[in-house]
């Protein structure tokens, strides 16, 4: 059995965190490395309110679009909030962030859509998945024998 793409990118978003989070120390010359702790904490925060965005999204919508689009929006607006409060002097303000606060929100959404994908499939009876266009009508419902 292969692994599905899904799995292969969660083995790798953990991979990246433990590599990042068990890293002792950050170079001396560098105050804003790109794989530092925060870095992991940007990525998985947002990738978390990302694909819990998509999820909630999903019990009202049937489609994934409006999915997508909240999913993003509350992680990027999450991000970018947290840019904007340390750069009124609360932290330190950081470019660096934002790019992994994107690149968590693209996994997050990657791997929720993913994994909605396979339990729609699941849920679908294989009948239904598999009905000639010959044995439907012109308004998209099936033919009677």
């Amino acid at each position: 059995m292969t692994p599905s793409l899904g799995s292969r990118v969660s083995v790798m978003m953990i991979g990246f965190m433990v590599a990042t989070l068990t890293r002792q120390t950050a170079r001396a010359d560098d105050a804003d490395p790109w794989f530092g702790r925060d870095k992991a904490l940007h990525f998985s925060a947002s990738a978390v309110i990302a694909s819990g965005g998509y999820g909630l999204s999903r019990l009202v919508f049937d489609d994934r679009r409006p999915g997508l689009l909240i999913g993003g929006g509350l992680a990027a607006a999450a991000g970018i909030g947290k840019e904007l409060y340390d750069l009124s002097g609360h932290g330190d303000a950081s470019f660096r962030d934002l790019t992994w606060d994107a690149i968590g929100t693209a996994t997050g959404l990657l791997v929720a859509w993913l994994v909605d994908r396979s339990l729609q499939s699941l849920t679908t009876p294989s009948s239904m998945m598999t009905t000639p266009s010959s044995m439907m009508t012109t308004s998209g419902h099936p033919a009677s024998p």
